[in-house]
């Protein structure tokens, strides 16, 4: 009787803690829900693609989109308004190169009796993801890890985040960039174990044409929208050299086959002219990093519309921990970021906005620091662009499998209502966005106010 007893208070208490979060989730939910119409006025306006400031005009959202940009825009009955009193207006930014579930696990984390399940890393990306919309990025490309949770609760107003085009596990060969086995471990097909980025949901580990088809097919099939591939050794795994390349021809043409007849595309982290080469050969439209590109590559780029996602701050956050291997390639790598962006801002090769910080819970948060540190190429504006506009544009090479269709990182007619107001002017001054708990007043996605700190 006792049992029985424990058993019906057991059972109360677990219905009325679900009942109070269900309660709890579903306020959230309806509190996060856009007005009809919200009017802003008072801003000078970065539209996303200007070099200058935009004087005199006002934005009306209606129903998450911008219906309308313009002088003296009225009002519709009922309109929230909003005096951004002379506050700069960006579109939302875009993080086209980040990995929500890794950037809360400490390297010590990732193996051990201690190591996290799913579960876990799941709810470390959702906080992850609200941190990353407290920074003012309304939408990031996660590419590699377990983000599928976080971007179903942000979408459904369960969570604060921002809008996430999931790779979910990325395509790596065994002994790869995406292998972080212990050198003499066998691979599955010679009864190894499982790859323990495998089991923290960033990797899949392939060898052969039909593993890749089955690989990019359970991929797309679980929501990516975009299929990423490891064509090169890595700074972060130890025995994968950066000068050689990974995965044949025939693999990538059947990751890139799959992904197109998906109606999607393949993007590849690699570093030299031989990987990216074969990778541009063989239909790969996006190359993560390609620090070592030749004037050939920056050409071959430019003519066939191929996109170049780099990034900065992670090769500045290294650490003599990480032990001389991964420590030399990090240098090796950041040594040709100079001759890079110099090539391709001479061959006008498109550039989007990444940092790729991971396993660092401190160089993740100063994930703005990406922004400074591309002034030593570009001006403060041409950053702007690259984290908006230009970011925008390579997001929607995911077609109709974007999973938010429209036009993303501009101000303008029947683009997303992503939008923030900024106290100073980061096309004079940059670095004040490193500084965005003081500086960002307003951060809006999709019309909903995020965060409001405007008095």
């Amino acid at each position: 009787m006792a049992h029985r007893t424990q058993f019906f208070e057991n059972l109360i208490r677990s219905t009325i803690i679900g009942a109070l979060l269900f309660t709890t989730t579903s306020v959230f939910a309806q509190e996060n829900v856009p007005p009809e119409a919200t009017l802003i006025t008072g801003a000078r306006i970065f539209d996303g693609v200007s070099e200058t400031l935009i004087d005199g005009q006002d934005v009306l959202i209606e129903n998450g989109m911008i219906s309308s940009v313009g002088a003296g825009l009225k009002a519709p009955k009922g309109a929230k308004l909003i005096d951004a009193n002379g506050r700069v207006m960006t579109p939302g930014f875009t993080d086209v190169h980040y990995h929500l579930s890794l950037c809360s696990v400490p390297i010590s984390d990732m193996a051990g009796s201690g190591a996290p399940d799913l579960d876990y890393i799941g709810i470390l990306a959702a906080q992850e993801a609200e941190r990353v919309l407290m920074r003012g990025f309304t939408s990031l490309r996660d590419l590699g890890g377990a983000s599928w949770g976080a971007k179903l609760a942000s979408d459904r107003g369960l969570i604060a985040g921002p809008r996430i085009w999931p790779s979910l596990r990325t395509i790596s060969q065994f002994g790869g960039h995406g292998d972080a086995n212990p050198r003499f471990m066998n691979p599955r097909e010679f009864g190894g174990p499982e790859n323990n980025l495998e089991r923290l949901g960033y990797s899949r580990i392939v060898n052969g044409r039909d593993d890749v088809l089955t690989a990019v097919r359970e991929n797309l099939k679980r929501g990516a929208s975009q299929i990423k591939m490891h064509l090169a050794g890595g700074v972060g795994t130890e025995f994968d050299p950066i000068d050689g390349r990974q995965f044949t021809a025939d693999e990538i043409r059947a990751a890139v086959e799959v992904a197109e007849g998906f109606g999607t595309y393949v993007t590849a982290h690699v570093y030299t002219v031989d990987g990216i080469k074969q990778a541009i050969e063989n239909g790969v439209k996006s190359i993560e990093h390609g620090n070592l590109i030749d004037e050939e590559i920056a050409k071959m780029m430019a003519e066939k519309g191929v996109w170049l996602s780099p990034q900065v701050v992670v090769y500045l956050t290294f650490s003599s921990d990480l032990g001389a291997v991964r420590l030399a390639k990090g240098r090796m790598v950041e040594a040709g970021l100079d001759q890079m962006f110099n090539l391709a801002k001479q061959y006008n090769v498109k550039i989007a906005f990444g940092t790729d910080v991971v396993v660092n819970p401190e160089a993740c948060a100063d994930q703005s620091r990406e922004f400074v540190e591309r002034t030593k190429w570009f001006t403060p504006a041409e950053v702007l662009k690259q984290a908006t506009s230009l970011s925008g544009e390579l997001l929607q090479l995911s077609g109709e499998r974007s999973p938010y269709p429209g036009k993303i990182g501009v101000i303008e007619k029947g683009a997303h209502a992503d939008l923030l107001l900024i106290d100073g002017n980061p096309l004079e001054d940059i670095s004040i966005l490193r500084d965005h708990e003081e500086r960002l007043d307003l951060i809006m996605k999709g019309g909903v106010v995020y965060k409001d700190a405007m008095d």
